[in-house]
């Protein structure tokens, strides 16, 4: 089981308020992100901001968001 440490709470809450800030531009444009080819047949993409990634599936009424990783 993955494990958050105290520096990475400072990183993490950043970036979250930087997603919820972008949350239109995600919603108008939902395949800027680069599509990750592994997850082929789903939709997965990524994001970078920073040193942090968000990954997501878009489709057509939701945006899932899979996974936020921070170094």
């Amino acid at each position: 089981m993955e494990q958050l440490y105290p520096d990475a709470f400072k990183g993490l809450a950043l970036t979250t308020g930087w997603w919820m800030a972008q949350g239109d531009t995600l919603l108008a444009n939902p395949r800027i992100g680069e599509r990750i080819d592994e997850f082929e047949p789903r939709e997965v993409r990524r994001i970078l901001v920073g040193q942090d990634e968000m990954r997501y599936e878009p489709t057509e009424t939701t945006i899932y968001v899979l996974r936020l990783l921070t170094p």
